[in-house]
């Protein structure tokens, strides 16, 4: 536990309203969305940048590890709290500074839900593409922190596309603000982009600049219903090989098309092998003939029902089902390990193929969950962690797929990042050279490991670890 004069001088810097302590408090914050839980030993809650410099240098002075939290939806564990670290939750660094239609940009703190911008720049007739399906939950600095992307990220790009500028705490507790409102290159290196998926190893982002766009003028929302999964990732091959790009294109096997319907009701087919949800967007005079096209190419790979929403209500049903379906799974398996595997858009079929191969082989349900457009799967392997023979199985399937998308010329993260579950296979995507520079880099920022540690690359000496040890029972405070 933290000494009292730590408490004590926490609480100046974010105030006695702002900080927990107690057991009870610190263990809701002990998690992420995996598997892995350990409890920090307090949480505090900043609330300007200033505050969070202040945090960062007295933790440099005592020894203290700290960790960034948003919403904590992550899914690699980029926000778990290390043993005897504090917990700096951005969630009350919430505000939107400033909303600038003219130059395509909003200016916003870190701790601001994904979601509650979108509403705002609904107001404006804008919106901010990257979307994660968790977006009514997550906050803009995770999605910074893992470079997120979502189900628009075939058409209009991932996280890092639309992050024009930043305000950075260093490790130092100084402050710097890099990038700005200009679109276009200046002759620097580009900090901005190092720092987009960096999972707060090399600094705590406190604001940022976004690009936004504004709202096109006309969608079209269809669903494509097949008999055989495989027959929907032809398809996905299909429309990506004929060079069209809609905005989504995202899938659904079986497993997943029953939770979600079981979930939501939206009488879903129960006995498809899979879906499609295709939209695209632009000027209204182009939409059908796209639609047409689409239609055509699904038929090739014998769609069993195409289907275009007549409504915004219908489509938004749609969405729902795909937006909620990962906490759907509850209803089938105490458990689930969400991977994220991206392969090339032409390699789609073959990765479908791995998936069902890792099922059948390790005797798992997997439910094929897929950003399809851009070959970003989330496989769904349900489980029972209670059962060690099943965990185990799990852990082999894991690394089965991903060496199957590496082998397939694709990487082992897509948009969920490395965190700590995925750190230990770094070496079978990266040479020894390229891991070697991922310390190098973390060492110039954050030489004496105090922001998220352990996290990417381990380059915390024993002999530091040791010292830390005191902080938290009190022996060197």
């Amino acid at each position: 536990m933290l000494t009292q004069v730590v408490k004590d001088r926490l609480s100046e810097i974010v105030g006695p309203k702002n900080i927990i302590t107690n057991q009870g408090g610190m263990a809701a914050y002990g998690y992420d969305a995996t598997l892995m839980s350990q409890v920090p030993v307090g949480i505090v809650f900043p609330r300007s940048t200033e505050d969070v410099s202040a945090l960062v240098i007295y933790a440099n002075k005592i020894g203290l590890i700290l960790v960034p939290r948003g919403a904590g939806t992550n899914l690699s564990g980029g926000s778990l709290p290390l043993e005897g670290s504090v917990i700096v939750c951005f969630s009350r660094m919430n505000r939107i500074l400033e909303i600038d239609p003219k130059n395509f940009t909003a200016t916003v703190e870190t701790g601001l839900v994904n979601f509650d911008l979108q509403e705002e720049l609904e107001k404006f007739g804008y919106y901010y593409p990257p979307d994660p399906a968790s977006y009514k939950a997550s906050t803009l600095g995770g999605n910074i922190a893992e470079c997120s992307g979502g189900p628009r990220c075939f058409k209009y790009g991932v996280t890092r596309d639309y992050i024009l500028g930043l305000e950075v705490v260093l490790p130092s507790g100084k402050v710097i603000e890099i990038g700005g409102k200009n679109f276009k290159s200046e002759f620097r290196y580009d900090l901005t982009r190092l720092f987009v998926g960096s999972e707060g190893t090399l600094g705590f982002v406190t604001r940022a600049i976004l690009r936004i766009l504004p709202k096109p003028p006309a969608k079209r929302t269809m669903l494509a219903i097949y008999n055989k999964v495989e027959d929907a990732s032809r398809s996905v091959a299909e429309i990506v090989a004929a060079g069209i790009i809609p905005t989504t294109l995202e899938m659904m096997d079986n497993l997943l098309i029953n939770t979600a319907d079981e979930h939501v009701g939206l009488g879903l087919p129960l006995d498809a092998g899979a879906l499609l949800i295709i939209e695209v967007d632009g000027y209204d005079v182009d939409l059908d003939n796209q639609v047409r096209l689409i239609e055509e190419l699904c038929k090739k790979s014998d769609v069993r029902d195409f289907k275009v929403a007549t409504s915004q209500d219908e489509a938004d049903q749609l969405w729902l089902a795909r937006r909620t379906v990962i906490g759907s799974v509850g209803r089938r398996s105490p458990s689930y390990s969400l991977q994220d595997v991206t392969v090339p858009r032409s390699a789609f079929p073959q990765m479908v193929e791995a998936i069902l191969a890792c099922s059948k082989k390790y005797d798992l349900p997997i439910g094929i969950l897929a950003h399809a457009g851009d070959g970003n799967f989330h496989p769904l392997v349900l489980f029972d962690e209670r059962k060690p023979d099943e965990v185990a199985r799990v852990h082999k399937a894991e690394v089965d797929m991903v060496r199957a998308a590496l082998d397939l010329g694709g990487t082992m993260s897509g948009e969920h990042g490395i965190g700590v579950l995925k750190k230990e296979y770094l070496g079978l995507e990266f040479s020894d050279l390229a891991i070697d520079l991922f310390r190098r880099i973390k060492r110039s920022f954050d030489p004496h490991a105090m922001l998220n540690p352990g996290k990417i690359v381990d380059i915390v000496p024993a002999e530091l670890v040791e010292k830390r040890k005191g902080t938290v029972d009190g022996t060197s405070l």
